[in-house]
């Protein structure tokens, strides 16, 4: 039971957030959104075992495409939305035919140059995202006439789709396509062996997440009712693996705990004033170090070595290898 303590916390204080309302509801909302992104960087990066520095590209795809569809010619949010997921995955599928033959660094570095060209383009591609200025007016997220307008509603609806975004990761983490995945991030040798097509799962896990981070850049716009580049920028890419860090990667309840963390750290010690942000970097360290694999996965480890040592015979030591 014990893993599921940092989980039920999480929601213990997005339903706080709900009932105290005002800046609360804010905080839990970004938190919120950023679980969203975090969760399809974690299918990337935590079962597929891949380094990906372009995730929000994916989000400034489908952030942008809801803005100007919506604020600009009153296409209805959820179309919106689709039509943002839909370019994510186009683009994806084709930077990433390419992009995932590359391994280590190389990879790295290629996810990250197509962070920084789609950041790019919405700088200077000024006559549809008016630059740095931004685009405003954008309408709350809706659907059959019904708006999430007030605060609340909009936390609401948003735990809904985090609730599924991690139900969903379950369900791919078990299936097939998730052990697939575990299996070629151990070893891609090893995966090929066994008859698993790397190249086609590892585009797979990039499309997929890439759909994760349309989703999350999508609910900004619409939450927030602006957006500009430096939403997408680079602070972003530092936060997400921030996060994904602190809630254990590999996990599935890693990404929402370690949204939820980083984002209320900084405003429990806004008290310290100068010495706020030191705090907040010897707690983030403290935390990797004292909970390596996140803090989603404390009491698992014992949990299962509890269970390999019952499976373990009284001649052979627990931890030993078959």
């Amino acid at each position: 039971m014990v893993g599921y303590v940092p989980a039920v916390l999480a929601a213990t204080l997005v339903l706080y957030a709900i009932i105290a309302g005002s800046y609360f509801v804010a905080l839990a909302g970004f938190a919120l959104i950023y679980a969203v992104f975090v969760t399809g960087l974690n299918i990337f990066m935590g079962y597929a075992g891949q380094a990906s520095f372009g995730q929000n590209a994916f989000a400034a795809i489908g952030g942008y495409t809801s803005a100007v569809l919506t604020a600009t010619y009153s296409i209805p949010p959820i179309a919106a939305l689709a039509i943002g997921i839909a370019g994510a995955v186009l683009c994806a599928v084709v930077i990433g035919y390419p992009t995932l033959r590359l391994k280590g660094h190389y990879l790295a570095m290629a996810t990250l140059a197509i962070g920084l060209i789609i950041y790019e383009i919405t700088v200077q591609w000024q006559s549809v995202t008016q630059g740095y200025m931004g685009i405003s007016g954008i309408p709350p997220l809706g659907i059959a006439g019904f708006e999430a307008a007030s605060d609340r509603e909009q936390l609401v609806l948003l735990s809904v789709l985090v609730a599924l975004c991690m139900a969903s990761a379950w369900l791919i983490r078990n299936s097939r396509f998730g052990r697939a995945l575990v299996a070629l991030s151990g070893s891609e040798d090893a995966a090929r062996a066994l008859g698993i097509d790397v190249a086609r799962y590892k585009l797979a896990a990039f499309v997929v997440s890439a759909v994760y981070a349309a989703i999350a850049g999508s609910l900004f716009v619409h939450i927030v009712g602006f957006v500009s580049p430096e939403v997408f920028g680079m602070n972003m890419v530092i936060l997400g693996f921030t996060m994904l860090y602190v809630g254990g990667i590999g996990t599935i309840s890693g990404p929402l705990v370690g949204a939820i963390v980083v984002n209320l750290l900084p405003e429990t010690i806004r008290g310290l004033k100068d010495y706020q942000d030191l705090v907040y970097g010897a707690a983030l360290i403290l935390l990797l170090i004292y909970a390596p694999g996140g803090l989603a996965s404390l009491g698992w480890s014992k949990r299962n070595g509890a269970k390999r040592a019952q499976k373990a015979s009284p001649l052979e030591p627990a931890g030993a290898k078959p």
